[in-house]
């Protein structure tokens, strides 16, 4: 199913219990709203990591636009899903960039390079899980596994609300999630089910107001990565940008000295990506286990085609996962629509320049919130799995991958590579559960480790 979506009840309102599923949609306008929240909640991070990364952000979102199209298309619409910016890579370009001389022109083409070479090697994992069969994956990836993952990958961007967002203007944080807090719950229509854009914009408005009302404030500047005395919402960005251009793409150069450096992030994106699309049939109660290989290779293809033309590696994006959890609408019209609009703006510099000035404070009161629900999605699968935390098989290594990637946890393999939060605590997970079973003699009897290997209920089996 990739096009052609049933219109779901009236197209207006949702029942108590009721969902809008993959293949459903809601009359357009309300599609619009919802596509557009979609851009709202990738937009932060896949802006800022190319920052961080070196790479050019406006690249990062035409080509985020881009490959989420291409992913809907190759899992055929059954996995509703958004690729952004993948963080899993830091660590690699910024080594990669100190052997090759930071940020160059020579450096940008070789990170890209290694980017392209792990986003081939991501696509080809994913062949072989689609032709090996899903049994692979539950062999791999248990429901305590998979709970673990998606859990910490929630919970592990925790230090980003902590450390980045919430010190700009903890009073706007406080603000802007309560206000989302009530929008969500106390509005049962559609105006409850865009509460995560609606909160961001009545920040965005407090922000700027605060600004008129009580002056500058002195905090942490994300921009200058110190404490100092600055404006919350900033237009000067917004006002030199023009209003359409292309952005500054290259070509890769691929150097195998640089290539290892980012290839244990593919292991990472493997787990992330089955945790994503586990948590995605859970929330819509379908069997998504025959996607799995096609959502790892559409991933894969993503990053070889945005990295082709200097763009960041991609991801499917937990953040929008967080949204289709508060909204109930898991239609794929909602996902097409956000990667025109991610195109647009990837062409469009000064839409770019406006999303970028959101005010860190207004972000950290919405990013607490989709982290929280994401980090819950994972226990959620525990819960319904029946994992038994009795179990020292189950509960040690889990609960030391989760500390690793809250933590963040940093952990030195050489000079130049760097392993650490959401990449370290998944390794830990992954590999840790499966040592741990096989020194202790399991047959694979145990609870935990089979619940899941039949997958999530079938839509026929969900109960709303």
């Amino acid at each position: 199913m990739v096009a052609g979506w049933t219109k779901h009840g009236d197209g207006k309102t949702l029942a108590p219990g009721e969902v809008v599923r993959p293949d459903e949609r809601l009359s357009w306008p309300r599609m619009v709203g919802f596509g557009a929240q979609h851009v709202v909640a990738m937009f932060g991070a896949t802006f800022v990591f190319p920052l961080v990364m070196g790479l050019d952000p406006n690249v990062a979102i035409m080509f985020s636009g881009i490959g989420t199209i291409m992913f809907l298309l190759i899992v055929k619409g059954r996995v509703p899903s958004y690729l952004g910016t993948s963080a899993s890579f830091v660590g690699g370009v910024l080594a990669i960039r100190g052997l090759f001389g930071g940020d160059t022109p020579t450096a940008d083409a070789i990170v890209t390079g290694a980017i392209l070479v792990a986003g081939l090697v991501l696509a080809l994992v994913g062949v072989a899980i689609h032709f090996l069969g899903v049994q692979i994956i539950h062999r791999v990836f248990p429901p305590v596994v998979t709970g673990a993952v998606v859990m910490l990958i929630g919970f592990g961007l925790a230090y980003v609300v902590a450390d980045v967002y919430w010190p700009q203007d903890q009073w706007i944080a406080l603000i802007t999630m309560t206000i989302t807090f009530v929008i969500i719950v106390a509005f049962k229509g559609f105006i409850g089910r865009i509460g995560i854009l609606l909160g961001l914009v009545v920040g965005f408005l407090l922000s700027w107001g605060a600004d008129r009302v009580f002056g500058a404030i002195t905090a942490f500047n994300a921009g200058t990565g110190k404490v100092d005395t600055h404006f919350r919402v900033n237009f000067d960005a917004v006002a030199k940008a023009d209003w359409i251009g292309l952005p500054n793409m290259h070509f890769p150069d691929v150097r195998f000295s640089a290539v290892l450096l980012v290839l244990p992030a593919v292991i990472a994106l493997v787990a992330e990506n089955i945790g994503h699309v586990k948590a995605v049939g859970e929330m819509t109660r379908t069997d998504v286990d025959p996607y799995i290989g096609r959502a790892i290779l559409g991933d894969g293809a993503a990053t070889v085609v945005a990295s082709t033309f200097g763009g960041s590696p991609t991801t499917t994006y937990a953040e929008n996962i967080g949204v289709m959890a508060a909204t109930r609408v898991y239609s794929t019209a909602a996902y097409y629509i956000a990667a025109v609009i991610a195109i647009l703006f990837g062409l469009c510099p000064k839409f770019g320049a406006l999303v970028a000035a959101t005010p860190g404070g207004v972000l950290g009161g919405i990013t607490v919130i989709l982290y929280g629900m994401i980090g819950l999605l994972g226990a959620k699968i525990w819960i319904e799995n029946r994992v038994d935390f009795s179990d020292p098989v189950n509960l040690v290594p889990i609960g030391a991958g989760i500390i690793l990637a809250i933590g963040p946890i940093r952990h030195m393999i050489s000079s130049e590579f760097t392993l650490e939060g959401i990449a370290l605590g998944t390794i830990v997970v992954v590999v840790g559960y499966h040592v741990l079973r096989a020194i202790g003699g399991r047959t694979g009897t145990d609870v935990g480790a089979d619940a899941g290997r039949q997958g999530p209920k079938t839509r026929g089996e969900a109960t709303g």
